[in-house]
């Protein structure tokens, strides 16, 4: 499939915001050499190192539930090829900022790699354990997290701003995903679809024996 075919696909899921911003992100630079010719293929792609890149209709709808805008600041929770927060930095764009964490050292390399040969320069790779999110920098308008969590993260609700909102997919045989906003009465929980995610590692996540 090429990229219009594709991004008209979308048009039936997500606003038009979402579409621009895909349709500003050559997803070939994101995926491996021997992978460009299937870039736009609406499916995950293998990354290396037993991780994926979402398929593109998954980086759409999560996009469109967060509800990005211009100037907001976003946590992004695995950061993989950098492809998904390419989009959201086009989406908050050159006020905004997305803080992509990564606990695999290859993969941020990677990523720093790819955001500069798509001139994406309002994201910043931190290698870190995704699960506790990255406090320094909170809180947080945005959480984007793309693994999945035997429950949601304590620590990644916490560095939600008041009124933010965070998607996350939550299960291990069944995984749905979550749409999380915080209330002044706490936090507002909603289920969306079913998903598969490659699983969440760490302290608020699973156990690599667990997987």
């Amino acid at each position: 499939m090429n990229k219009e075919y594709l991004l008209d696909d979308l048009r039936e899921l997500v606003s038009e915001p979402v579409i621009i911003a895909m349709s500003r992100v050559p997803r070939e630079l994101f995926v491996p050499g021997h992978l460009e010719g299937r870039a736009y293929d609406d499916t995950p792609l293998p990354i290396g190192l037993n991780q994926t890149i979402s398929a593109p209709h998954m980086v759409a709808i999560m996009c469109e539930l967060l509800d990005l805008s211009s100037g907001m600041k976003v946590l992004e929770v695995g950061g993989g090829s950098g492809y998904h927060a390419a989009v959201m930095a086009v989406l908050v764009g050159p006020t905004g900022h997305v803080y992509s964490v990564e606990r695999k050292p290859e993969l941020v390399v990677l990523a720093r790699e790819n955001l500069e040969k798509a001139k994406i320069a309002n994201v910043t790779m931190v290698e870190a354990n995704g699960s506790l999110g990255l406090p320094e920098h909170a809180p947080y308008d945005r959480i984007s997290v793309a693994a999945t969590a035997p429950q949601i993260p304590e620590s990644l609700k916490q560095q939600l701003d008041l009124g933010g909102k965070m998607v996350l997919p939550v299960g291990c045989d069944r995984q749905e995903l979550l749409l999380v906003t915080k209330k002044d009465h706490g936090f507002e929980v909603e289920e969306k679809m079913g998903v598969i995610f490659v699983p969440l590692i760490g302290v608020e996540g699973f156990k690599e024996q667990q997987i």
